[in-house]
């Protein structure tokens, strides 16, 4: 048997992955495996940096494969407008969704003591409970479910006879109501409007406190591949100050365009001061931002931003975000939160507000 697994599904995944294993003791360390699920992120050569990092003994690539991969799987996904005879094909769904991984799961998850599942929503988390197999889950993003409880979200409607069939494993639902997630891991249970009897509260604060010098080293040069290259980009405009836009894949590519278009002459210049723009992609925005905003300085969107933390002496003087939780920023003198009034102007009031509809 080994220790434990993480399987990420995004490079904050990994870096929570990677403030766990660090706030243990380094005798305990190296006796955990990472697997990196492609199946909605491009992980490019992370995969290398995280087996020499020291902190895991392997690290596996696995092609996890969504619903729509699999004709057989999706005929089940469907409206019939009655809710028995939707159960019935949601039972089967889930159990045939599982069952389909088997060919691309690259290790047996039996093998280990804890298994630790970012965003159990993803095929991994039907797996897990086809095979009756315990994990633990983790919050997807910081405080993410406080604006999106996907699990309540996602089965509006009969939620407590839908909680129910799940505590027996005949349907799915992810974020602790599934009969083999042993707990849920989130940052502060105190903003989440509604409860789960299995929610506990792991405050990413705390991983981050606990973290030495050696510690915040190898977060740094584990997800930046070349920090001399970055440290030359940071310190252009240094007599300047440095606005930093953090972007998100949000709405469609043109709307998202203009959003940031409109965060930058919005927010961008400080009345009387010298200022320069840095934009940080989100890593999964595929927007280009080098073509759209040729004029600004665009970082590599391959780090989760929570990294810019741990480069000693780097400091912006405003960073800007429309949903990305900022309460974890460290480098920054001001932060400008634009949030859902904001967004409204841009799409729906219900796309992204969507616990109100719950």
């Amino acid at each position: 048997m080994k220790d434990r697994v993480y399987v990420c599904h995004t490079y904050y995944h990994v870096y929570v992955a990677c403030l766990k294993e660090l706030n243990l003791p380094i005798q305990k360390r190296k006796n955990a495996d990472l697997i990196l699920s492609t199946m909605s992120n491009d992980f490019g050569d992370l995969k290398t940096r995280a087996e020499k990092c020291g902190l895991f003994d392997h690290v596996y690539m696995f092609d996890e494969k969504e619903d729509v991969t699999f004709p057989e799987v999706m005929k089940y996904h469907k409206d019939h407008g009655n809710l028995i005879l939707n159960m019935l094909d949601r039972i089967k769904y889930t159990r045939l969704l599982g069952k389909m991984q088997q060919d691309y799961v690259p290790v047996d998850f039996k093998q280990y003591h804890d298994i630790y599942v970012f965003c159990d929503s993803d095929p991994i988390g039907y797996y897990l409970s086809y095979k009756k197999i315990p994990y633990h889950a983790l919050e997807d993003g910081l405080d993410c479910i406080s604006t999106y409880d996907t699990a309540r979200y996602d089965n509006r409607g009969h939620f407590k006879l839908k909680a129910f069939l799940a505590s027996l494993n005949l349907i799915f639902i992810q974020n602790g109501w599934a009969k083999y997630c042993i707990d849920m891991e989130v940052n502060d249970i105190s903003i989440l409007p509604y409860p789960c009897p299995k929610y506990i509260e792991k405050p990413r604060k705390d991983l981050v406190d606990g973290l030495d010098k050696e510690g915040k080293d190898i977060l740094v040069h584990l997800f930046i591949a070349d920090m001399d290259e970055i440290s030359q980009i940071l310190t252009a405009g240094k007599r300047k100050n440095k606005i930093l836009l953090l972007t998100e894949p949000l709405c469609s590519l043109d709307v998202r365009e203009k959003i940031f278009h409109d965060c930058i002459e919005q927010y961008g210049n400080i009345p009387g001061e010298d200022s320069v723009i840095f934009i940080k992609p989100h890593p999964r925005d595929v927007l280009d931002y080098h073509k759209i905003f040729p004029e600004y300085i665009v970082l590599d969107g391959k780090f989760p931003m929570e990294v810019l933390n741990f480069i000693p002496d780097l400091m912006f003087r405003r960073v800007i975000s429309v949903f990305t939780v900022v309460h974890s920023i460290k480098f920054a003198q001001e932060i400008v939160y634009l949030g859902e009034d904001f967004m409204d102007n841009y799409e729906p009031p219900e796309m992204h507000r969507q616990n109100d509809a719950i």
